[in-house]
């Protein structure tokens, strides 16, 4: 017997939490059948269910596949197609997500020692969370994945729990721990290809470019296609390898066949359009994502950035506000923020300011650290000290990515440090990735520290990259390489060769003695007299001839010398 979903799928959010069990939420979806039977068979007049081995939502998860008599195959429905979705490593579609949630809530609520279960329902609340931008599930998914564990240890196969632990720690910043949580499962079962996704997220979250290449190259062996793909670009993307970057997404986005995993991988393309200052381009890639699968919220916020960029900035509004509804996250009120106060417009700067805080201490609530995002904000719009502490924080926490180093340097310098924050900057730019805002801050700092020749090259290098990078940042930008001017006379050569030596001065000469310098006035004198007996010559007789006549070549060459002088050109005979 068929049971029917309690909600639409299409409602875009899991139900609210059942009276009997606070931390179980009421069924919806499909019943879901544990192992280890592959099949359930009861009387002819009735179907039969069968199911394959329960999982974690980015592991795999439990399959049930429908037959009945004399049925042909059927259309997946929604659950099946997030279980076929996470089995395969790719993100499912918002209502299909709902439908696994519901369906995993109800089993759970009759068996609630089914472990894998619980871990599937867990890890599904993380990427709910994370998806929606609504923090309030990150405590539902910690309480599943603890009752997950306590009813089969992660020493006894669990691995799923623990993956899944990781992937709630880098959805709230805690990258130490989700290292922790995702080492553990390679060290116990290192061909499991679900961890190191988790583990390319926290190698990177905390700056070890190595690991998360190692990471990455790992998961491309044993998970290829698409999701490798993916990873494969961000990579490449992060250490500024921008053409393998591109070719890579193409290829994942030439690939994908689900809606879901096909705006992800053109959201990817549209991200990397913007980055190269390119957004005519980023706005069909956006475009192309949301027509994709308009759960692709974050396309909603990139398309605003580009239309910034193309002065259609009353679509750039309306696109910005849609997504803080859809998608409240800070760094999207940050960026309105900047919007409006670059447009003059102060109060309504503040009032996303205002949200922008309010978002950041609910997140806090919920166990997620916001604070790279505020510090940002404090710098520019606050308090710079106040960055300063927080970001501090996260460099003794070892958060040490490209992100945290040049927001952590651009706030020393807002708060009068600028030779302690060009050591953080200048960190951020060699990383390599290609990043028109930490060029701009390494080319401030380095022009207040009268480093005048390479604070032009990545002021240059700012609004080359992205000329429209920041409604704010990017003009100021533009005054600073302007007031720099253009760099010295000549070449690089003449730039970077040392000049050359001194010429060696004359000796000088020895001083005479009063003998010698008499001696030479004798001589002087001696001179002069003799040049005074000699007779003068006498001055040359007048020629009692005629000059000679001067020839006719003579007389025409002077004719025509002398003619421009008297006035013109000369007359015809």
């Amino acid at each position: 017997m068929d049971v029917m979903p309690q909600q639409d799928p299409e409602s875009g959010r899991p139900p609210e939490p059942s009276p009997q069990d606070p931390y179980v939420m009421p069924a919806e979806g499909a019943t879901a059948v544990p192992p280890p039977p592959p099949t359930l068979r009861t009387t002819l007049r009735r179907a039969a269910f069968g199911a394959v081995a329960a999982g974690v939502l980015l592991a795999g998860a439990l399959v049930a596949v429908e037959d009945g008599e004399g049925d042909g195959p059927k259309e997946p429905g929604p659950v099946e197609r997030a279980e076929a979705a996470t089995t395969a490593g790719s993100p499912a579609s918002l209502s299909d997500l709902t439908a696994l949630i519901g369906d995993r809530q109800k089993w759970v609520e009759s068996h609630p020692e089914d472990a894998p279960s619980l871990a599937t329902l867990g890890t599904a609340y993380v990427e709910w969370a994370r998806r929606s931008a609504d923090t309030t599930y990150y405590a539902r998914a910690e309480e599943a994945l603890k009752r997950s564990l306590e009813a089969r240890p992660g020493e006894r196969g669990n691995g799923e729990a623990w993956v899944g632990l990781a992937a709630l720690a880098n959805a709230r910043h805690d990258f130490l721990a989700a290292k922790r949580w995702g080492e553990t499962v390679k060290k116990q079962q290192p061909k499991t290809w679900s961890v190191y996704p988790v583990l390319i997220d926290a190698y990177t979250g905390l700056g070890d470019q190595k690991a998360a290449t190692a990471a990455t190259e790992k998961f491309g062996e044993l998970r290829k296609g698409v999701p490798a793909l993916a990873r494969t670009a961000e990579l490449y993307r992060g250490q500024g390898w921008r053409e393998d970057a591109l070719a890579t997404a193409r290829e994942a986005a030439d690939r994908a066949t689900q809606p879901a995993e096909k705006a992800e991988a053109l959201h990817r393309l549209g991200e990397l359009a913007w980055e190269r200052g390119e957004p005519e381009e980023a706005v069909a890639q956006f475009d192309a994502a949301l027509r994709t699968d308009a759960g692709q919220h974050a396309s909603l916020a990139g398309r605003a950035r580009a239309l910034v960029a193309l002065e259609r900035t009353d679509e750039a509004l309306a696109a910005y506000q849609s997504a803080l509804e859809k998608l409240p996250r800070p760094e999207y009120a940050l960026e309105l923020g900047e919007l409006y106060e670059s447009l003059g417009l102060d109060g309504d700067a503040r009032t996303q300011y205002t949200a922008l805080r309010e978002m950041v201490a609910g997140a806090k609530r919920a166990g997620v650290d916001e604070s790279l995002v505020l510090a940002r904000f404090e710098a520019d719009h606050g308090d710079p000290d106040e960055a300063v502490e927080l970001l501090r924080g996260q460099w003794a926490k070892q958060h040490r990515s490209a992100a945290v180093a040049d927001a952590l340097g651009w706030a020393l310098h807002r708060a009068g440090e600028s030779e302690e924050g060009l050591e953080y900057a200048q960190r951020a730019a060699d990383t390599g990735v290609r990043n028109a805002s930490y060029a701009y801050h390494l080319g401030v700092i380095q022009r207040e520290l009268e480093d005048y020749g390479p604070a032009r090259r990545n002021l240059e290098q700012a609004v080359r990259t992205n000329p429209a990078f920041s409604p704010l940042a990017a003009p100021l930008a533009r005054q600073a390489l302007e007031a720099l001017g253009e760099p010295p006379a000549g070449g690089p050569g003449d730039t970077q060769q040392p000049p050359p030596p001194p010429p060696a001065p004359e000796p000088k000469p020895e001083p005479k003695t009063e003998p010698e310098r008499e001696t030479e006035r004798e001589t002087e004198r001696e001179a002069e007299r003799e040049t005074e007996r000699k007779p003068k010559p006498e001055a040359p007789a007048a020629s009692s001839k005629a000059p000679a006549p001067a020839s006719a070549a003579s007389k025409e060459a002077a004719a025509g010398s002398a003619a421009p002088a008297e006035g013109g050109a000369s007359k015809s005979p």
